[in-house]
């Protein structure tokens, strides 16, 4: 059974309706070994790809190569997609397993970059309010609160971070989360609910 085909229900009732897949065509050419229909998929996805791997792994070397292959699985793995999902979607699903792989296996965390981490709070509903109400000392501040929340992201699993870096930074909804990750909305708002109160128990001293 593939792993579209054992999602529960309500995570495959959330997919639709869905529009056409304007990969498709592409799709059935590379599947038939026109590796330059391939290569234009590869090209549509890196720039986002790349954006969801490098804000899970911090490091860019590591992304580099989680990439590499990521694409390649994809292109071994093509006569099994069937279109059951859009091949966005499937193909974003590879990528967050890969890179969960990868920092199981690498077994240690390296720190994100500060601009990385004020995209990931930036759509945070309690900070955005927090930081409209600006004053001098907060504005003081602002450098330290990016550091303790470096070190909140940090502090965060990896399938807290996955949720975080795809709903917060790279803008999806929780319904196309739902279907990259083959767990239902609810999890994943429940993932990022406690995420998020993870990162905001290191603003509460700058919200006296």
């Amino acid at each position: 059974m593939s792993q579209e085909e054992s999602q529960p229900a309500h995570s495959r009732a959330a997919s639709s309706p869905r529009k056409p897949d304007e990969d498709l065509p592409l799709v059935v050419r590379a599947r038939g070994g026109d590796t330059a229909a391939f290569d234009e998929l590869v090209v549509k996805y890196t720039p986002r790809l790349y954006g969801l791997v490098y804000n899970m792994t911090s490091n860019r070397e590591d992304t580099h190569d989680v990439l590499q292959d990521v694409f390649a699985k994809a292109y071994r793995s093509l006569k099994r997609f069937q279109g059951k999902s859009s091949f966005y979607t499937w193909i974003y699903s590879i990528a967050v397993n890969m890179s969960l792989n990868f920092l199981k296996k690498r077994g240690r965390r390296r720190k994100l970059s500060l601009d990385d981490i004020d995209l990931a709070i930036e759509n945070d509903e309690e900070f955005i309010e927090m930081t409209s109400k600006t004053d001098p000392v907060k504005e003081a501040n602002l450098h330290e609160l990016q550091q303790r929340l470096n070190t909140a992201m940090q502090e965060l699993s990896d399938d807290h971070r996955a949720v975080v870096t795809m709903y917060d930074i790279q803008g999806l909804p929780h319904a196309e989360i739902s279907r990259i990750m083959g767990v239902s909305e609810g999890t994943i708002r429940s993932r990022l609910f406690y995420a998020h109160r993870q990162l905001q128990n290191y603003l509460e001293e700058f919200r006296r």
